[in-house]
């Protein structure tokens, strides 16, 4: 037999073995010894009350006992341009050691691939990245519309003749700004945004008063702070969904923006505006954190989302729970990276005119 092939010796195995463990508590003991007593903040991008800043503090409640040492867990909103802020603080200004993580918007990593945001100073891949609890697998961005709204169906939303839809959103360009730009560019959606509340609360204020007709928004987030819009007998109703391959199970009537575009070139632009949803609340680590710590918070997040103390939480909430780790995150960007230059230069007029009206 070739000696390649000899088992190895059982003394040597076990000495091995013995190695392999005694580092393994090196590395964890240092990792505990670190965390413990201490303060690890979460940056939100956003204000308190939106979908994002849900999840922020729902992954507070509960990361904190899967890191080794269970440090305590603070969540700290700053918003500003889309959370544009809290991105370019968490990649140059936040401490490198592995206390401060944040979650900024899906479209952030998107919008450093394109390079046309001259604030932006970050590079996606640079992240230390986590994951995000959401690859919007059992969740959907939906068109929801008042009933009383002059038109009542997608397909009186396309017709030129009919007034189109008055939309609310806020001013950041977000998703609730663009989604109804590329259902416009790319279903024939016809719509007026009126832009300028000051967070999700307001627009859905907005909405209930009939300052506006309706908003584009993440189901998940409606379950969780209008589950009332969604009763059969609502004063709304849901015209299109968008960031689904199929239609979604809770709305088997409701066409997705794939099935309405109106080519295959259209199509091709809504399949790519819609990869930032695989990463719909993305976590991220400065660059640069030292190995061991961002081993065991990439760890603790994965083990998080499945955590039966969160999973209840998260239920009870009406959010999304269908994780990504940060292998998951880096493929979405190189996917989106990789997109024809043809797609790409639509993306960098539709992101480029948002930003260029912050």
């Amino acid at each position: 037999m070739n000696s390649r092939h000899r088992k190895m010796p059982t003394r040597v195995c076990a000495i091995l073995t013995g190695a392999v463990f005694a580092a393994t508590c090196a590395y964890a003991d240092a990792v505990s010894t670190f965390y413990k007593n201490k303060e690890l903040s979460l940056i939100v991008g956003f204000s308190p009350s939106g979908g994002y800043d849900i999840y922020a503090r729902l992954l507070a409640r509960h990361i904190g006992r899967h890191i080794p040492g269970n440090p305590n867990i603070i969540v700290q909103n700053m918003p500003g341009a889309g959370s544009l802020r809290a991105a370019n603080y968490l990649y140059n200004v936040a401490p490198r050691d592995g206390t401060t993580i944040g979650m900024f918007s899906r479209n952030l990593p998107m919008i450093g691939v394109l390079g046309i945001h001259a604030n932006i100073d970050f590079k996606p891949d640079n992240f230390t990245w986590l994951g995000s609890p959401s690859s919007f697998r059992n969740d959907a961005h939906i068109l929801i519309v008042r009933k009383d709204a002059p038109v009542k169906s997608i397909d009186e939303a396309r017709r030129s003749d009919l007034p189109g839809l008055v939309l609310g959103a806020i001013a950041e360009g977000g998703a609730g700004n663009d989604v109804p730009i590329i259902l416009r560019d790319t279903i024939g959606l016809r719509v007026k945004q009126i832009v300028g509340f000051p967070d999700s609360a307001g627009t859905f204020a907005a909405v209930e008063k009939a300052e506006v007709q309706g908003r584009t928004v993440d189901l998940s987030l409606v379950k969780s702070v209008k589950p009332e819009w969604l009763k059969p007998d609502s004063a709304l109703h849901v015209l299109v969904q968008f960031a689904r391959a199929t239609r979604h199970p809770e709305f088997p009537d409701v066409p997705t923006a794939r099935e309405l575009a109106k080519n295959d070139a259209a199509r091709a632009i809504i399949e790519l505006t819609e990869l930032p949803y695989v990463l719909s609340r993305p976590v991220a680590a400065p660059p640069e954190v030292p190995n061991d710590r961002a081993k065991a918070l990439q760890k603790a997040f994965l083990a998080v989302n499945n955590d039966p103390e969160y999973l209840n939480d998260a239920a009870s909430l009406g959010i999304d729970v269908s994780p990504i780790g940060s292998d998951g995150v880096l493929h979405a960007i190189d996917q989106i990276a990789s997109a024809p230059p043809d797609l790409l230069d639509y993306l960098r007029k539709l992101f480029g005119s948002a930003m260029s009206n912050q």
